[in-house]
């Protein structure tokens, strides 16, 4: 379906005049449709989305269950901002989220837009519950683009390079990523460093992280890093915060990535793939710690948009009816074949990882210890040269992670495959 009345080179030039360029923009052409894991340019041009928005599209591009909850709630209404006039659905996915989330002691959870307000609010909860202001987080982290988000956010750039100054009392320690040498034990001595240098524990409100980082590099965390933090939480009446906007809702292979460690949050921060594409992010607590906060000190004015809660709770429906939590797992094992199989003609494949469908593909000079960014891009361009859209992270841009929809069918997920094998190749060739 080629929209004959735009093309690629008349929108860039009109993007270029109307929009900044510190709205940074990978691909170099305009959307026109989409169906599950395929998206199509205006111009008529078949592209496989390994992107998904971002982690956004677990449940894919125009899901049939989630038009219609859509579509059933505009006939209704679209507004009334749920702090004026409240609605029911609202209270139906709080329930839902609240049955199940890791814990079985009485939660609550509260909605907002975007997973930055969601960190925002998680950090507004866990101060004023613990009367205390610091919080801690971790280098590589990515917790979005507000102040607060920027501050805890652990990469400078392109995040906060010119922006500052960024909100006091916030600290970072270095995340565990044994490629880069750097143990949980590190991790945890330079927790007791902060604690005896720069703030008392008993000044701490939260220490916050990504299961799996994220922009990071998609880094696990390993399991005996979340148990320690939780110990450590405990010890010093701390709360700990699980972002989970990237991680949730079946990508890992679990609904959501704490439960690879047997780890239960005080506070999960949850977006992206929670409405399919709507604009919902979530907080979800221990109830007395979401209490905390007085009537109007949560909210906002799109905060729980009803649209955004139908689709969410389609979205729930199509994960237990489709096996999408079983589905990321095998997915994401034929992934991880294909890229170690592929280690042989393409030596710049330094490691391969991933819980579920939560994989990356990390690049470092034949040989060596030394990132290459280059040889990363290399692969995303040619990939996309072929109709496959990827996208880079890692603190160093050499990762490639992968974020196909979980509903992705068998023949374009190979077919995928397929192009990221000669996209690697000759990248390699070429290098």
């Amino acid at each position: 379906m080629k929209n004959t009345s735009l093309n690629n080179a008349d929108l860039h030039q009109r993007k270029n005049a109307a929009t900044p360029r510190g709205v940074g923009v990978m691909c170099d052409f305009y959307a026109s449709h989409a169906l599950n894991s395929e998206i199509w340019d205006v111009e008529g041009r078949r592209f496989i989305d390994f992107a998904a928005g971002i982690a956004v599209l677990n449940t894919g591009h125009r899901h049939p269950k989630l038009i219609a909850a859509i579509q059933e709630q505009l006939g209704k209404f679209t507004h009334t901002a749920y702090q004026i006039v409240p609605y029911a659905s609202y209270i139906e996915l709080a329930e839902r989220i609240n049955h199940i989330t890791p814990g079985t002691h009485a939660k609550k959870t509260t909605f907002f837009s975007t997973g930055a307000e969601a960190v925002e609010n998680a950090v507004k909860i866990a101060r004023v519950a613990t009367g205390r202001s610091a919080v801690i987080a971790f280098s590589g982290a990515f917790h979005g683009r507000t102040m607060m988000g920027m501050a805890l956010t652990g990469k400078v750039v392109p995040y906060k390079v010119g922006f500052g100054p960024f909100p006091a009392e916030v600290y970072h320690v270095p995340f565990p990523i044994e490629l880069h040498g750097i143990t949980t034990q590190d991790s945890l001595s330079a927790l007791q460093t902060l604690f005896k240098a720069d703030v008392d524990p008993k000044r701490v409100a939260a220490i916050i992280l990504e299961p799996v980082q994220g922009e990071g590099g998609f880094y696990a965390a390993p399991k005996e890093l979340m148990q320690a933090l939780r110990e450590l939480c405990d010890e010093h009446g701390i709360l700990l915060i699980v972002d989970e906007v990237q991680t949730g809702f079946a990508r890992t292979g679990k609904l959501f990535a704490s439960e690879h460690f047997d780890v239960v949050p005080d506070l999960m921060t949850m977006a992206k793939s929670l409405a399919g594409g709507m604009p919902l992010s979530a907080v979800c607590g221990r109830a007395e710690v979401m209490d905390a906060a007085a009537p109007g000190g949560l909210g906002g004015t799109y905060a729980g948009n009803p649209l955004a809660v139908a689709s969410a709770l389609a979205v729930l429906d199509v994960i237990a009816e489709e096996y999408l939590v079983e589905r990321a797992n095998m997915l994401g094992e034929k992934l991880k074949t294909r890229l170690h199989n592929l280690r042989a003609e393409v030596p710049q494949i330094a490691d391969v990882r991933g819980l579920g469908s939560m994989v990356a593909a990390e690049f470092m000079k034949p040989g060596s210890k030394t990132p290459d960014a280059e040889f990363t891009k290399k692969v995303q361009s040619e990939a996309l040269k072929l109709g496959l859209l990827l996208l880079t992270c890692g603190v160093h841009g050499n990762v490639i992670r992968f974020l196909y929809p979980l509903t992705i069918s068998d023949a374009v997920m190979d077919e995928a495959l397929s192009i990221l094998s000669a996209a690697m190749k000759t990248a390699a060739a070429q290098a």
